[in-house]
């Protein structure tokens, strides 16, 4: 009864119960680790059920960790300023990267050079994925609402800049953003760049 039921799964339901399995394969194996076999194992379903939505682990790793990031969502309340909030996203992000999930990513660059891709295409993937995920762009919006920055200098690479930023140095470093870190990305690299205040003065 069992496996009948098993094999009835459809849809979102199916989908959902193979990522279920394959992040708990990621938690506990690894990326060197997650097979399709196993996967599907765990799952109660079949590899070719797995290969017809996802033709490679390196994809369903990927879509794995975009549910994962959908289900542990961060969020920035409004705090009144653009700066605590900047802060407080930088933090959160910090906190979402655990030492775990910061291998998992570097453990996929070789499946990902061997397709070609890449680290930058992956997070463009996952960004695709994720409904309402630019916890920035709320910032930013509200930010320009109140008059603190000016939307003319909100080019993608600025608006970027902050998470890009903190995310390199938590790659790097393997370690949690220090508030020092935090400030300086924030206060030094960030706010000068499109702070309101800071118009008068620009030619």
């Amino acid at each position: 009864m069992k496996a009948e039921k098993t094999g009835r799964r459809r849809g979102a339901r199916l989908e959902d119960a193979i990522l279920d399995a394959a992040w708990a394969e990621l938690v506990e194996q690894g990326y060197p680790g997650l097979t399709l076999e196993g996967v599907a194992k765990r799952a109660g379903t079949s590899r070719p059920v797995l290969y017809r939505r996802w033709p490679s682990r390196t994809a369903l790793a990927t879509a794995a960790l975009g549910r994962h990031l959908v289900q542990n969502p961060i969020v920035v309340p409004d705090l009144g300023n653009i700066r605590d909030e900047t802060c407080l996203l930088l933090r959160e992000l910090s906190n979402r990267a655990r030492p775990d999930m910061i291998r998992l990513i570097f453990d996929m660059q070789k499946d990902l050079m061997e397709k070609q891709t890449n680290l930058a295409e992956v997070r463009a993937h996952l960004r695709a994925e994720i409904v309402d995920s630019d916890v920035m762009q709320t910032i930013l919006t509200r930010a320009i609402d109140r008059g603190e920055v000016i939307a003319s200098r909100l080019t993608p690479r600025i608006v970027a800049l902050p998470t890009d930023l903190a995310r390199h140095e938590i790659l790097m470093t393997f370690q949690p953003l220090s508030d020092a870190a935090i400030r300086e990305i924030v206060d030094e690299i960030f706010l000068p760049l499109i702070n309101a205040t800071d118009e008068g003065t620009s030619s």
